[in-house]
């Protein structure tokens, strides 16, 4: 790997990051605040919140065994997403690479920042070799995507691939586990120290039950989670965030009991799904949702929002030609699409 200070874009190594009133304060507790402009009246909603997620990465920490000073927290994962980007590549000159399909946001955030985006094609089982990938990289190639469980195929990425990335490629490897609760794989959270250039995400937004409060995770060594920390907006994560997320974080066990439960249903919904007139292959998954090949996915699209049911057309995307993607729902509303399905015939009227 080159030294983080070579693979930094030098602007954003020598910047002289922003720092709010609250992060300036430090000391013993105070009760009179009159640094930071704010509003005396409207407690608690009136003082801006934490800059650093104190509280919250204590418990993080904690949850997800890992030192608080590996821990970045966003608006969502898309943020931490967004800020690899502007900390690690110049637009114009440097390019990322990353495997095709997978979730679209690491493209959106590359064109946004004016970065040039390698797709590599996965294979038929939806899998990588680092080979491929390390081909499509040269010299101004600062980050490499990856996301397993990957979106939208739902398969974990063969590890042996993934530890021969990480030991080979010079730049920073960006893993998306954004569905790892769901998987059979242990995270690579376990095994973060060992690789300096590694970035983990995760997300309230899924196995947590999250989405509506945007909480994204970003897992590194202290020095990149530095980096992150400097470019990121001051009060990235507002106070009704962190207050939610704590409350939640108490709650572990009953995360972990919701997984079981989505994950027994996954089973019934994909079994009682093969056997659909208009189904011709459901890919293997590990994730919180199934890829599932049909016979005409536009038209099942479009027949299932007329009965009030949004699954995800995925038949533009690389791969995924008539595919549609299911999430696991609850019992009665996996049950209301394939009652719906059922009675779908490809000659009626849409």
């Amino acid at each position: 790997m080159k030294s983080l200070q070579e693979l930094t874009r030098p602007n954003i190594w020598n910047l002289k990051p922003y720092s709010s009133a609250r992060d300036e304060y430090s000391g013993a507790e105070a009760s009179v605040f009159l640094d930071a402009n704010e509003n005396p009246y409207n407690h608690p909603n009136n003082r801006y919140p934490d800059p650093l997620q104190h509280e919250l990465k204590s418990i993080i920490a904690s949850v997800k065994k890992v030192r608080t000073e590996e821990i970045f927290l966003g608006n969502g994962s898309d943020e931490a997403i967004d800020l690899v980007f502007r900390a690690f590549c110049r637009p114009g000159v440097d390019n990322v690479v990353a495997i095709d399909p997978t979730y679209g946001m690491y493209q959106v955030c590359a064109d946004v920042n004016d970065v040039e985006y390698r797709k590599v094609l996965l294979d038929k089982d939806f899998q990588f070799k680092a080979a491929d990938l390390l081909a499509a990289s040269d010299e101004h190639t600062k980050l490499i995507f990856l996301c397993s469980p990957n979106n939208p195929t739902g398969n974990t990425l063969n590890r042996k691939e993934i530890y021969s990335l990480l030991s080979d490629f010079q730049g920073i490897v960006v893993l998306d586990e954004a569905y790892i609760d769901f998987a059979n794989q242990p995270s690579f959270l376990e095994e973060l120290s060992e690789h300096p250039n590694l970035i983990v995400l995760h997300t309230f937004s899924k196995a947590w039950g999250c989405a509506a409060i945007r909480l994204g995770m970003a897992f590194a060594s202290p020095q990149i989670i530095q980096i992150l920390n400097k470019i990121k907006y001051p009060y990235n994560v507002n106070r009704l965030t962190q207050h939610e997320a704590i409350l939640m974080s108490q709650k572990h066990y009953e995360v972990q009991r919701w997984v079981k439960s989505l994950l027994e249903e996954r089973k019934r919904l994909i079994d009682e799904f093969s056997a659909l007139d208009c189904c011709l292959h459901i890919y293997p998954t590990e994730a919180n949702f199934f890829l599932a090949k049909v016979t005409d996915a536009k038209q099942i699209y479009e027949y299932l929002v007329q009965q009030g049911i949004i699954v995800r057309n995925r038949t533009h995307i690389a791969l995924c030609h008539n595919c549609l993607r299911i999430t696991i729902g609850t019992r009665p509303e996996n049950d209301a699409l394939l009652e719906a399905l059922k009675q779908f015939h490809p000659s009626q009227a849409l």
